[in-house]
């Protein structure tokens, strides 16, 4: 979840709407997922409380109604069928809809808080709220939380096989508007309201009842001390003995680049958990570990997979996995099974001075910080401005698994990552790399197959492998026999070049450039089918929407959820973000205002002791699409 944000301002122009060619995409329509608009414009009902999709009493306030109109932010996005019916659906994502739940005039100070999506039609429409909890939260429902944040994220989500839906994410901010990052982690539960396997399937995942919090952060000024992020959750649906225990993962970051993961387990179905479990205790030398992902398979046994940084100290960029035999109380000590070459977008960060502004355009909540150090993970303007001058999101090869917890004939973990593809890499005669500074290569979504039984695997191979386009923020599903992959795809952008970052051309402009594609296999992986782009539309993720319209950012994630042949994916999508021009920029920079975003500001002067001191409004025009990024889905292969 994107949280650091510097004052900085930008001004209100022209409309551009960001869509690309390409061709024709399959199997449906995309849907939003996010109805954060007017409902006179066509974007659904707008937000509605849980409290009263679930018992049919009036509720709203003042976060609420912002969701309603504000065509805000979101990204990170979440999406989970449910076991027992495919026509039920719930999704999440970072939403920023409330930020400016307290008026315009005074900045984004509401909450960034778990969107709580919910489709009855397998994913044809969604109806929009937030997860209860959340700061200005009055429900009935808002005294079962156990959450003290004043922002929620990195929302995931898993079913059990009764009907219930449990919501992890990684918290911070205070409420009390200091500079602590509590940096905690919680999971939220849904249920049948008539019950535990309930006739009446649509109302699965519907009743909230409450929130537990399973770790908590140091409460350290600007995320120096422990900070927990990268989430991961599953539950057991097996039928065996440890059915409907839900697992919960992250990483432990320690302000010093010492970065663990972390799991517990409940066995009371998401009321209480266990006491935070450390997977890499048993190798000390493992200093840098993210992106946890976990996977059960059907004789119970719980499998987490999770990426080493070979820039952090450690010897290699690898994957490792630690196995529970005994339903998630110990686990094995990690075991490494491949090593690949990065795909990690940075630069050489080159801040230029920051325009003074007289409220925030993003609450004033931290985010996870890197080391000392002139790299940048991301590019855009003044404090995050970079020698090449290139615009663009922050990326990281990462590993997504799982596994069939229908198969009773097999331990197969499921794997995918965004690596580079040997052979792709070249000089790219500037700061930017993917393999460290002035290195760039191709990533691809390779696959491989991981024998629980055994430790063996598959060797990795790239799905689909094509000679032009980066493959980025992949995921895997598998229930009931069919494995459903996807994957953000560049093959679509016209400035495509191996040396430059995804969507930008030599010149520095950015253009629409991603594109979700997805392929299924029946036969354990062995091959893939189906091949082919899921989005109707090409989409621009470089648009400068984060830290005061300044650097855009796309999250860490997209999601696909499945049950047999039946697939649903969902992403962050920016073809209803308006252009626009910063004027704080003068002379006009290297992008050329193709990823600068509608805004409108003031530029005002006040006499001093010491002179004349001039600084800018906040945006005085968020609701017009300047930062409307949306959650869309469809259909997957």
């Amino acid at each position: 979840m994107r949280k650091a944000f510097i004052v900085g301002a930008l001004a209100c122009l022209a409309v551009f709407f960001a869509v690309g060619g390409a061709g024709a995409s399959t199997p449906g329509a995309d849907v939003r997922l996010t109805n954060d608009c007017h409902p006179l414009a066509g974007c659904g009902a707008g937000y509605v409380s849980a409290y009263t999709l679930a018992t049919g009493n009036d509720y709203t306030d003042a976060t609420l109604d912002e969701c309603t109109i504000s065509r805000g932010r979101q990204n990170e996005p979440a999406v989970a069928v449910d076991p027992r019916d495919t026509s039920v659906l719930l999704g999440s994502s970072n939403d920023y809809c409330g930020v400016y739940n307290r008026g315009i005039a005074a900045g984004a100070v509401g909450p960034i808080w778990l969107g709580y999506y919910r489709s009855l039609n397998g994913g044809s429409s969604w109806t929009s709220s937030l997860v209860p909890g959340y700061p200005d939260d009055t429900s009935p429902y808002a005294a079962l939380s156990q959450a003290r944040t004043a922002s929620a994220g990195d929302p995931v989500i898993a079913w059990d096989a009764h009907g219930r839906a449990f919501f992890g994410s990684e918290t911070s901010g205070d409420p009390a508007g200091t500079a602590k990052t509590f940096g905690d982690e919680f999971v939220a539960r849904f249920r049948n309201p008539d019950g535990p396997d309930a006739a009446n399937t649509t109302k699965d995942g519907l009743e909230y009842y409450g929130t537990t919090v399973v770790a908590h952060g140091s409460s350290a000024p600007n995320l120096l001390g422990v900070f927990h992020d990268k989430t991961a959750i599953e539950a057991d649906r097996t039928g065996g003995v440890c059915d409907g225990n839900v697992y919960f993962s992250w990483s432990r970051f320690n302000g010093n680049g010492v970065n663990s993961i972390y799991i517990v387990r409940s066995t009371d179905h998401g009321v209480t958990f266990s006491s935070p479990l450390k997977l890499s205790a048993s190798n000390p030398e493992l200093k840098d570990l993210q992106f946890p992902d976990i996977s059960v398979t059907h004789n119970g046994h719980v499998y987490v997979t999770f990426r080493s940084f070979a820039a952090s100290g450690q010897s290699t960029d690898a994957i490792y996995i630690v196995k529970s035999t005994n339903c998630g109380r110990t686990f094995s000590a990690p075991q490494q099974v491949t090593t690949f070459i990065p795909n990690d977008a940075q630069d050489q960060g080159a801040p230029e001075p920051v325009p003074t502004q007289a409220v925030s355009d993003d609450p004033q909540f931290g985010e996870e910080a890197d080391a000392q150090s002139d790299v940048n993970r991301d590019c855009g303007d003044f404090a995050d401005a970079c020698t090449s001058g290139y615009t663009f999101f922050r990326r990281d090869t990462q590993v997504r698994s799982t596994a069939d917890q229908l198969d009773a004939s097999h331990a197969w973990i499921y794997m995918v990552y965004d690596a580079t593809k040997p052979g792709t890499e070249a000089p790219t005669g500037t700061t930017y790399g993917t393999d460290g500074r002035g290195v760039g290569g191709q990533a691809g979504t390779f696959f491989l197959r991981y024998d629980g039984a055994t430790g063996g695997h598959t060797a990795p191979a790239v799905i689909d492998d094509q000679a032009t386009g980066h493959q980025v923020f992949p995921d895997i599903s598998a229930d009931g026999g069919v494995l459903h992959a996807i994957w953000w795809d560049s093959r679509n952008d016209t400035c495509y070049s191996v040396t430059r970052p995804i969507g930008n051309c030599a010149d520095r402009t950015t253009v629409p450039s991603l594109d979700v594609y997805g392929a299924a296999s029946t036969d354990a992986g062995t091959t893939w089918t189906g091949k082919t782009r899921i989005t109707d539309v090409s989409t621009n993720p470089n648009y400068e929407q984060f830290d005061n319209r300044a650097v855009p950012f796309a999250g860490d994630y997209l999601w696909v959820t499945s049950l047999g042949s039946f697939a649903y994916t969902a992403w962050t999508d920016w073809r209803d973000t308006v252009q626009g021009t910063d004027p704080r920029e003068s002379p006009e920079d290297e992008d050329a205002t193709t990823a600068d975003v509608k805004q409108c500001r003031t530029l005002s002067t006040i006499q001093t002791k010491k002179g004349p001191v001039s600084f800018w409004s906040g945006d005085l025009c968020p609701h017009d699409g300047g930062i409307d990024q949306n959650i869309y889905g469809d259909l997957a292969p």
